[in-house]
């Protein structure tokens, strides 16, 4: 028998799903022996699990895979002391709460010098669980909408782990809520940062930003400052704005919907919304947000642009989205969901303020180009 037939034959001890819906399923326990809780979300990608696992916008979520097999190229080794970390992190650490997966491949290492999957889970103190029927729990995630969750390996620590500042211990019948939370001081960075040495300035709020959002900036020929999203902007001196992607309610972001309504917008200054960004842009318009029954939550959510109706698939991780009844006078819906005609994007009529409800940097890098070209002229 070869030696990593003899790892995959390892015995895991069981772990149990704890449902909110009185549900509980039961597994194999992978990753960190300690016991979380979170809102129960899904992802039905193939690949990309790392850059999905280290995404800000996942934080206090227990992400469920629905594709049968994860962890199959490992995950790629981050540069030692590099914000731009090797593609593969959207951050410096894993932000899920933890992972249900149906199977784990524990063995393979990355062709950058990486580690097997597991591995990375337990460096990052995050449990997870195997060999639960996947495509069945996505189901009732589906149709519970609201759906919370405990991870609880058998035996597992009685300390609860919480590796984020929104979080106390939570009490043993409680399920985790991240929304009631206010998530900005868990994912912002706590200084300002400065990436590229471009002629033009772009002030990146950090809400939660994946790192792609400055790599592609930088690759444009920018000079970024990511800014901590309790940064005082009026003394920001930048030829445009971004408002970053992030995690949890927008309408729960202290006083940052204000500082962006009066600094950002009221700088007249081009203005990019990403993903929580878009719903911060909004609700600084006047417009208002509301929680959807299911999210949208994959990575091949079907877009359509207006008014010339061109189709894109987006990569999407959001519960909330902006109400189209109350878009305010002088802005246009700019791109819909074709499943449900949710709001996807906005902009303003006559003035440079655009914002897109999904990640811009696969088959939609183009509007990463129109905002750049907007700061150029």
């Amino acid at each position: 028998m070869k030696k990593d037939e003899k790892v995959l034959q390892k015995k895991y001890k069981k772990a149990y799903l704890e449902l909110s819906n009185g549900i509980t399923l039961e597994g194999s326990a992978i990753g960190a022996d300690a016991t979380v809780s979170g809102e129960m979300v899904f992802n039905t990608g193939m690949l990309g699990y790392s850059e999905t696992m280290t995404d800000p916008s996942y934080l206090g979520q227990i992400l469920v895979f629905s594709f049968c097999l994860i962890g199959n190229y490992g995950i790629p080794a981050p540069k030692g002391g590099d914000f731009f970390m090797t593609k593969g992190h959207e951050s410096s650490s894993i932000k899920t709460q933890g992972i249900i997966v149906s199977d784990i491949y524990d063995v393979c290492h990355h062709h950058d010098g990486g580690i097997s999957l597991e591995q990375w889970m337990i460096e990052n103190n995050v449990p997870g669980i195997a060999g639960i029927d996947t495509r069945y729990l996505v189901q009732m995630i589906r149709e519970n909408g609201n759906l919370f969750g405990r991870i609880v390996p058998e035996g597992a620590k009685k300390e609860k782990l919480n590796r984020f500042e929104f979080l106390n211990n939570f009490s043993d019948g409680e399920y985790v809520d991240p929304s009631k939370y206010n998530l900005m001081p868990s994912v912002s960075t706590k200084e300002i940062q400065k990436f590229g040495t471009g002629a033009k300035k772009v002030a990146v709020i950090d809400c939660g930003s994946k790192l792609t959002i400055s790599r592609m900036l930088v690759e444009r020929g920018c000079k970024v400052l990511l800014v901590p999203w309790d940064t005082d902007f009026s003394k920001i001196d930048a030829d445009g704005w971004i408002i970053s992607n992030g995690p949890g309610d927008p309408q729960n972001t202290g006083d940052l919907v204000e500082r962006v309504r009066k600094d950002v917008i009221g700088s007249g200054k081009p203005v990019f919304g990403i993903c929580l960004g878009n719903q911060i842009l909004a609700l600084a318009s006047g417009a208002k947000t509301k929680r959807l029954a299911r999210g949208h939550i994959s990575h091949n959510q079907p877009v359509f642009s207006l008014p010339d109706r061109n189709a894109y698939m987006t990569s999407q991780n959001h519960r909330y989205a902006v109400d189209k009844k109350s878009i305010q006078e002088g802005w246009e819906l700019w791109f819909e969901n074709a499943n449900d005609g949710s709001v996807e994007g906005l902009r303003h009529k006559t003035k440079p303020y655009m914002s897109v409800q999904f990640y811009p940097e696969n088959d939609t890098s183009w509007i990463m180009d129109k905002f750049v070209n907007l700061i150029k002229k």
